[in-house]
């Protein structure tokens, strides 16, 4: 009952990435062959609201649904990992369709081809943490 709140959060989640057609494969394409605004506009939406909520955090002090201060730090600068990282990120996307919080939403909605893809995700976060260690952070 505790964590019912997150739950229908994530289900409100789903139903605006759908009805925004944020998990369609043939926006995803779109996008990555530049012939549509639509799912640049999402993310450039997404960022926006982020940062606006990152700095309304940050100037009231605003704290967690526990109680405790919400801590933010900074990133690094230029820091090669990110770029290496992100750019792993959108490979992985426009091959398969999907980023990772779509995949459970693909899946809800009746997809189940692409428990292919929740599977290499999970493999490759399972590698990631194996090797983390020997990789230069």
């Amino acid at each position: 009952m505790k964590y019912i709140k997150y739950i229908l959060v994530g289900f409100i989640f789903g139903i605006v990435l759908t009805k925004a057609e944020a998990v369609s494969w043939y926006r995803i394409y779109e996008m990555f062959q530049f012939q549509s605004f639509h799912m640049y506009g999402i993310i450039m939406t997404a960022i926006a609201v982020g940062v606006i909520g990152v700095q309304i955090i940050k100037k009231q002090q605003l704290k967690d649904i526990e109680g405790k201060p919400i801590e933010i730090q900074d990133k690094e600068k230029g820091s090669a990992r990110y770029w290496i990282g992100g750019v792993l990120f959108g490979l992985g996307w426009a091959m398969v369709g999907a980023c990772p919080g779509p995949i459970f939403i693909m899946l809800g909605a009746g997809f189940i081809s692409v428990g292919l893809i929740l599977i290499g995700a999970v493999l490759g976060t399972f590698l990631y943490g194996v090797l983390k260690d020997k990789l230069p952070h």
